[in-house]
Order: C-alpha cells, then structure tokens, then sequence
C-alpha cells in the first residue's frame, strides 16, 4: 500500500462529524456519517445526485435537525439530537448555489450585510480589505444585475467571510457556471480560502472540481460515506468497487489472480503495489485507467481503436481487445490513430486495482 502523510490527523480537529444520521421527516436520508476536518483544510462532500451531500451541508449549517450522532465545531457540541444551536450562532458561513445576493443592494452593501455591528469606518474598511482580496474592488458601487456570474459568486464569497465565521460552507456554487469559467474560479476560491487560513465544505458532483479545491474528499453512495481521504487516494487506492468506478475514468477487465500481487488477464500479467488476500485462481474484475496504458511500438498487445476523443493536448481511445474485453487510454494528441486501427500498447499500472468478481 502506498503511504501518505498527507492523511496524518492534525492536533485539533476543527469540525467533528461523529455517527449523524438525519433526513426529512420520518426519512433518515443520511446515517453512520463520521469525518473530520482540520483547521485550513478544505473538504469537500461528492457523489451524485441524491446521495446525500446537500442534507449532510444543511445539518452542519443548522438547519436540519440531527436522528443520532452529533457534530462538534472547534472543540464545542453545535448538534446533537434534541438541541442544536441556532444557524445564526454557529459562526458558520454559507455560499449558496445561486449566490442569493440581494438585488437592491451594491456590492460593497452586500458585503457589508452582516457587519451592522461594526461602526461606518470600521465597516468600510472591511469591505475594502475583502473587495479587494476577491479582485472587485473597482465594483463596488454596481448592483449584481450588472456583474457576470462568476463575479456575483465572488461577492457571495466576501459576502460569508465578513462577519469572520469559523468555517465557510460552499454548496455547488459554480454549477451555474461555464465549465472554463468553473475550473477558474475554483482556483481563486481555493487561493482566497488558503489566503485567510480558512477551513471550508465543498458540496459538487464535479469530481474535477473537487481534486482541484480540496484536501480531503467524502465520496458518497446512497446517505453513506465511502470513502473520506486526499485526492490521490481516491483515484489510486479506492477502498471499494464503487469509488473505483466513480472516481476518474477507466473500466474493468476480467482476470485471474496469480499471487498476491499478480494478476493475468487478456491484457497481459498485471503486477502492482499492494497483496491481495485471495488464493491463485480467483476471479477478479481488475480496474484499468486511461493513464494506465502506453503506447509501444515492440509490443503484441494489438487492440482495435473503436472511439476516439480529441482534447487538443491528448486524444482518448477507446479499444476493443475482444467480445468481451474494452478500455481507454489517454495518448498525446501527436499520436494520431485511425478508427479501426490496431495499435501496439501495454499496460504499465503501477497500482493494481482489483476485486473478486461476484
């Protein structure tokens, strides 16, 4: 198994998740929850829709009531069943999918909403400070009607960080956007959070989006976390059949285990980093990624190119091998292929992915 220290437990925890289980009504919806998340860390809740992630939000932010279980913010109980404290006392900030910026208002007023405290010197300050740490600063005196979605989101973002929370709360806030434009502001959010050593929960089904903000992700099936770990392992050890599929692309193929840490199959034998605990013989499904197959030249390994995807910098194949056996490799762009071209590859995994077949 591959180590990471990434995955090393801070000191504190910020944010406690242990044993939730809540829902609507009588409907548990989510339930065994547990995860933590340390100060300056940014998590994110992933999976598709319906799986949970919004209600998981909804009850860290107060706003649904706990079954079982309850959740901790720096050091102190805000849920537990039967008594929860109220959403405006929780110092939790909230990013909304449609930004919910009020109309009437500019954006320097919109910032300002949650620091009426603040006397008008002390306030204009502030917003000068978080304007110009989310680059409007020359907007400030605009209404939202007149800004581009990606710009009303960062105001959405100065917004939640005026009144200083502990923890910012991010639910699909980019789903609105194009997909450039999301991959950017992604990468802003993120730098602005880091900027202000600020701990946050990303809500999205965009995986992309996820490894591109975020220090640890859940992945969520059917109210359960599957998995809760950094980026890297989910996409290289994926601690079950599901977040294999789920995360990245790629496909399974049928084979055959050999030994612990062999196993052969109609792309060849596959050895990799970890032992399994099957006896040779047993039929697995093993999992091949894109970036799991290289082109060579020498090689025997023949497979049939059957689609082909043109990325400007790489080009995705999809290949058949057999009836029954298909799977994707990513080439640089300047390898160019024919529909129903063999080419010559191999497989070079250097993490073997697999599981008994059922």
């Amino acid at each position: 198994m591959v180590e990471d220290k990434e995955t090393s437990a801070p000191a504190n925890w910020l944010l406690e998740v242990k044993d939730l289980a809540c829902g609507y009504g009588d409907t548990t919806v989510v339930s065994d929850i547990n995860f933590a998340l340390g100060e300056g860390d940014i998590g994110c809740l992933l999976g598709p829709s319906g799986c949970g992630k919004s209600t998981i939000l909804r009850a860290v932010a107060g706003f649904l009531p706990l079954q079982h279980g309850q959740i901790h913010l720096a050091g102190h109980p805000i849920s537990v069943p039967g008594k929860a404290v109220p959403p405006e006392k929780r110092r939790i900030g909230m990013v909304f999918q449609d930004y919910a910026l009020f109309p009437h208002l500019t954006v320097a007023e919109n910032v300002a909403f949650g620091l009426r405290h603040m006397d008008r010197e002390e306030r204009q300050l502030k917003v000068t400070q978080l304007l110009e740490l989310v680059h409007l600063q020359d907007l400030a005196d605009q209404h939202p009607h007149a800004l581009s979605g990606g710009q009303q989101q960062r105001v959405a973002l100065a917004r939640a960080l005026a009144p200083e929370p502990t923890l910012i709360l991010l639910d699909e806030p980019f789903s609105n956007l194009d997909a450039d434009l999301r991959r950017r502001l992604s990468l802003d959010v993120r730098d602005i959070l880091k900027t202000l050593g600020m701990s946050a929960i990303l809500v999205t089904h965009d995986q992309q989006e996820a490894f591109a903000m975020c220090d640890q992700v859940a992945v969520l099936q059917d109210g359960h976390i599957q998995q809760w770990d950094v980026p890297y392992n989910l996409y290289h050890e994926p601690a079950n059949r599901f977040v294999a599929g789920f995360v990245g692309q790629g496909g399974f193929v049928k084979g055959r285990t050999m030994g612990p840490d062999s196993i052969e199959c109609e792309l060849g034998v596959i050895r990799g980093n970890r032992a399994y605990p099957w006896p040779a013989g047993t039929l697995v499904d093993v999992l091949i990624r894109p970036d799991d197959i290289v082109f060579d030249a020498q090689s025997e390994l023949r497979p049939k190119v059957i689609e082909k995807t043109f990325a400007g910098t790489s080009t995705l194949y999809r290949f058949r091998l057999s009836a029954e056996t298909e799977f994707e490799a990513l080439f640089r762009s300047h390898l160019d292929f024919r529909l129903g071209e063999q080419v010559p590859v191999r497989v070079e995994a250097d993490h073997l992915i697999a599981f008994e077949r059922t």
